[in-house]
């Protein structure tokens, strides 16, 4: 599945839900979730770390349908296939510490 239908398939699930929510709510749920990630992340062992990315990934595209952006269309533009400085892929530009 892409990102345009996992965003499509999100918003006919939980869309509803969201909306009487609104984007307070829902985006608490994203940070709690992030949180979550977070602790996943420091300990990979004890948690579902794939789990935790994509609950996150869920939560953020929930927020997305609410303030009408479509998740595919921004991505694609803001992140081309190419790095935005150097025009190169892989990114060719000096790592800062």
């Amino acid at each position: 599945m892409d990102l345009r239908d996992f965003q499509k398939n999100i918003a006919k699930t939980f869309g509803p839900k969201d909306s009487v929510r609104g984007m307070p709510g829902t985006f608490m749920y994203f940070m709690e979730e992030v949180g979550e990630l977070a602790e996943a992340l420091r300990e990979p062992e004890k948690h579902d770390l794939a789990g935790e990315f994509a609950d996150c990934l869920a939560w953020l595209t929930s927020l997305a349908h609410l303030a009408d952006i479509d998740l595919a269309a921004v991505t694609e533009h803001k992140y081309p296939a190419v790095c935005s400085r150097c025009s190169q892929s892989p990114c060719t530009c000096e790592t800062k510490p």
